[in-house]
């Protein structure tokens, strides 16, 4: 169904004439029976009765006018807005997540890139599965975040940090008063929740799975997405291990490095074969800056 059907049918239905309409549309008579014709085998339903004398509404025709008032009605909104969009000339900027964690290490940046560029539209894509990496090679986001590992090897990555892993809990966890902790020890924890690639970096991961492998089923708790193990963790179902974002912490629960697991290198993640315009460049500069900063973010 097109524009063309539905304003052929109304200005027919107008009319009750054929040859009215067409004038009125500025089209031949048979190229409007032609679009009344495909939009009634497209219903399924006889739109009027035609005789060589007279034209009318069927009772279908009745019914269908309301509908094709509104659809066309909505269709011409649509189209201005898009042209009242594009005139304004706003710039929009997609940026894409794994997780809440990574989007709240956006969040100082985005907020100092509002005050100096004016109509910029942030676009949000949070995604933890690796089809965020189809929207940044279709140009539907333009810079995500990402593990050095888990980086796509087409695109460019940029270093923003390097972060530590840590144990997670409440505060009232047995664990919640350490200093640090070894991985050993944590073998000896009660309940743990994990998560899988991509929602986790694969060297987690495998931190993970050597705990994993001293541990009972009914100590596992699988979460496809970082937030859940974050909540279990907060509301002391379990413990788990997240990537130390010092401007990215979740609230109320309890970090505790672990002793000999290196560091995660986390920076974000560009098209090289997309133009970089002046906020994605902004962008970036002020996301290194928040890096580089040991307080936190708004806080």
């Amino acid at each position: 169904m097109n524009s063309t059907q539905l304003e052929c049918f109304l200005a027919v239905a107008n009319h009750l004439n054929f040859s009215r309409a067409a004038e009125q549309l500025q089209l031949t008579q048979p190229a409007v029976s032609h679009q009344i014709s495909s939009l009634e085998d497209e219903l399924g339903s006889r739109l009027f009765h035609r005789t060589s004398k007279s034209v009318r509404l069927t009772q279908e025709g009745f019914l269908f006018t309301q509908y094709a008032n509104e659809i066309l009605k909505l269709s011409r909104m649509s189209m201005a807005r898009m042209k009242e969009y594009r005139e304004r000339g706003a710039t929009r900027l997609g940026i894409g997540c794994r997780n809440t964690m990574e989007l709240r290490f956006l969040r100082g940046p985005l907020e100092k890139l509002r005050r100096e560029t004016e109509d910029l539209r942030p676009v949000m894509r949070v995604n933890p599965f690796d089809s965020l990496e189809n929207l940044l090679e279709e140009g539907d986001i333009q810079i995500m975040t990402a593990f050095r590992e888990t980086a796509p090897r087409k695109m460019r990555y940029r270093e923003l940090l390097r972060c530590s892993v840590a144990l997670v809990c409440s505060p009232e966890h047995p664990l919640a008063a350490e200093e640090k902790i070894s991985l050993d020890r944590l073998r000896e924890v009660g309940k743990l929740a994990v998560c899988r690639p991509p929602a986790c970096p694969p060297s987690l991961f495998a931190l993970q799975s050597r705990i994993v492998a001293d541990k009972v089923t009914e100590d596992l708790l699988f979460c496809e997405q970082v937030e859940t193990a974050g909540l279990l963790a907060e509301t002391g179902y379990a413990v788990t291990l997240l990537p130390d974002f010092p401007t990215a912490r979740y609230q109320g629960v309890r970090y505790i490095p672990l002793e000999d697991a290196g560091y995660l290198s986390f920076g974000v993640v560009t098209n090289p074969e997309e133009r970089r315009d002046a906020a994605l460049s902004r962008f970036l500069n002020l996301l290194e800056e928040s890096a580089r900063r040991p307080e936190r973010e708004g806080a």
